[in-house]
């Protein structure tokens, strides 16, 4: 077996195949123990169009702790809004190999409710 991060890694590439057979912008999430970051990129991985992260200027000495589940979905929220201004509506959700439990279902169901289709 291999170790947990080669795991990860190795489902975070079969993912991103995936979606890029399909051609969809999609959601990027990444977590760390202590933050949470999202992306939305474009169908190709070239280029960023929106981000957000609890390293945003909005949060500082705001949220009590930066990598928990209420940080996940501030961050949520702020991904959604964000996309909907840029114009994005329809993304693939690319979790990058983690788990859909925790922080990034609290992320994912904060931008579905702030107006993403994923």
């Amino acid at each position: 077996m291999k170790n947990k991060r080669e795991a990860r890694l190795r489902r975070a590439k079969l993912t991103r195949m995936k979606i890029r057979e399909i051609g969809a912008v999609r959601l990027v999430v990444h977590k760390t123990p202590r933050h949470v970051y999202a992306h939305v990129t474009s169908s190709d991985g070239g280029k960023t169009l929106v981000h957000a992260s609890t390293l945003d200027k909005q949060f500082k000495g705001k949220l009590p702790s930066t990598g928990n589940i209420d940080a996940a979905k501030k961050v949520g929220e702020l991904i959604g809004k964000r996309a909907l201004e840029a114009g994005i509506k329809q993304v693939a959700f690319d979790r990058s190999g983690f788990r859909y439990h925790g922080r990034v279902k609290a992320l994912a169901d904060a931008a579905r409710e702030a107006g993403l289709e994923f």
